[in-house]
């Protein structure tokens, strides 16, 4: 089906942020990441859920007097879920409605229109809430938040605590967090919509939905995975989709050409054709221990990578074949190709200081740019080759920073109270994307499995950054460049456990 085309079971709304295909109505199956739908309470028009897994969106419809007081009215997409999870979506109400209708994301006790619940609420006229009801039959309680007209939204359980957070695309989460509220180990989960309207029927969709489950408390770093999506983002629409899953570890995906990604596996490489969704090993001969420290030239035909038990770069083509060691100082971090094929750079580590080198990519001696104290990494040319990005922690949180291609004329670029990490250069030079950690992580640790953003910042004078993935994920993220070749797209990894 034409993906342009306005689809008739959406009832003549066009959605505003991106046209949506594939849909199909669900009666109890083909539902994504969920199991089932229902309408809660006494609802007069009976609602609906329709389903596009090219996009993962829904479009709820619902009905229903209220979610207030001592009962609930409203449509709800579902499934069970037991411990600690995640719902996070992007949300759009459709068309013209009550300013008192309601979207959101709910966990609940049970189907019952008087159950205990907590839910991620946005209404109509743009106020968000946390609202929750203790137990059976009591009065819903409400905790307002000052972001007016968030449309991502995100709630989290972890234990007896349910945390909502919610944001204005762009911009970063406000947090109410609920402690101590007991609903049972094993509840409902999910979406819904709710007209304020018992006679009418109000549409929303739900975009980039993700469920997700957290790593466990125990995991042990580097010996422990859970699972791994390469997801596409277009940076226009906000619009995620998932193109590849593992059970274990994928990470730092390149972009070098429309219909191919390059990424890490489990010590190996891997190209990933997207147009037939299929994964196809590089050969990189002996050098089977890769990390997450690699990079494509900017002509797409030679592949640096950092491989072994002390962290070596070598240089191959990249289609595959027979590795040539570049450094002979380890270890050395691979990060970027200067544009006309002729050097690297790399984090090495010297004398237990970590700091920006370069080399030539058939080797010789290497070249120091950096000698601050603290960890410099993440080193990129622009396309250009006049400029050099990289993060440093050297005025204490890790930012971003910039120096001429020689070393010369370090200025730093981010100076905010997140933790900024790698900087990738869009290859129109316009922009650059990165990592943010909270505060609460250490400056020169970029973990698994944390709740992290990635944001952009147009390279022009004023610019601030702007959040585009609000996502659980961290370390193999997006280590690597990862920009499409057009610049309006990119690739990352996130992360979740099997629920």
């Amino acid at each position: 089906m034409n993906s342009f085309v306005r689809i008739s079971l959406l009832g003549g709304f066009l959605l505003s942020m991106a046209p949506l295909s594939g849909f199909a109505q669900a009666n109890g199956g083909g539902l994504g990441l969920f199991d089932d739908h229902s309408d809660v309470g006494a609802v007069q028009i009976a609602g609906s859920a329709i389903y596009d897994p090219l996009q993962g969106a829904y479009v709820v419809t619902g009905s229903g007097t209220n979610m207030w007081a001592n009962n609930d009215e409203f449509h709800f997409v579902w499934r069970r879920i037991r411990g600690d999870f995640a719902v996070q979506a992007l949300t759009e109400f459709l068309g013209q409605g009550d300013p008192h209708r309601k979207m959101g994301i709910m966990i609940r006790g049970s189907l019952d229109t008087s159950a205990p619940h907590v839910n991620a609420c946005r209404h109509g006229d743009g106020l968000v809430s946390l609202q929750f009801r203790r137990n059976y039959g009591t009065p819903t309680e409400e905790i307002q938040f000052d972001t007016k007209g968030a449309d991502v939204l995100q709630l989290a359980r972890r234990g007896e605590t349910y945390t909502m957070s919610a944001a204005r695309r762009g911009e970063v989460y406000a947090t109410r967090s609920l402690p101590d509220f007991v609903l049972g180990d094993r509840v409902y989960v999910g979406i819904y919509v709710c007209a304020h309207n018992n006679a009418v029927a109000e549409k929303a969709v739900f975009r980039n939905v993700r469920v997700i489950r957290p790593a466990k408390d125990d995991f042990v770093p580097y010996r422990d995975y859970i699972g791994s999506d390469i997801e596409l983002l277009d940076l226009a629409t906000g619009i995620r989709r998932v193109v590849h899953h593992a059970d274990d570890s994928l990470q730092a995906p390149n972009w070098p050409e429309k219909n191919r990604l390059v990424y890490n596996h489990n010590g190996r490489m891997f190209a990933f054709d997207l147009s037939r969704r299929q994964a196809n090993p590089i050969d990189t001969g002996e050098q089977v221990r890769c990390n997450n420290d690699h990079a494509l030239s900017f002509n797409g035909r030679q592949l640096g990578i950092s491989s072994g038990e002390v962290s070596t770069v070598y240089v191959l083509s990249a289609s595959g074949g027979k590795p040539k060691q570049v450094t002979t100082q380890n270890p050395s971090y691979l990060h970027g190709w200067s544009p006309d094929g002729k050097s690297l750079l790399y984090t090495g580590i010297r004398n237990g200081e970590p700091d920006i080198y370069r080399i030539p990519a058939k080797g010789g001696a290497e070249q120091r740019l950096t000698d601050a104290k603290g960890l410099d990494d993440g080193s990129e040319y622009t396309p250009d080759g006049k400029t050099i990005y990289f993060n440093s922690e050297r005025t204490g949180r890790m930012q971003v920073w910039r120096m001429k291609a020689d070393g010369s004329g370090q200025e730093q670029v981010t100076n905010d109270e997140f933790n900024n990490w790698f900087p990738h250069v869009s290859p129109d030079g316009k922009s650059i994307v990165f990592l943010s950690y909270g505060a609460d992580i250490p400056s020169g640790d970029h973990p698994f499995y944390k709740q992290v953003y990635v944001r952009r910042l147009d390279l022009a004078p004023g610019a601030k950054p702007t959040v585009v993935a609000y996502l659980y994920g961290g370390q193999g993220s997006i280590n690597v460049n990862s920009w499409s070749p057009d610049s309006k797209s990119i690739a990352f990894v996130s992360n979740s456990d099997k629920l």
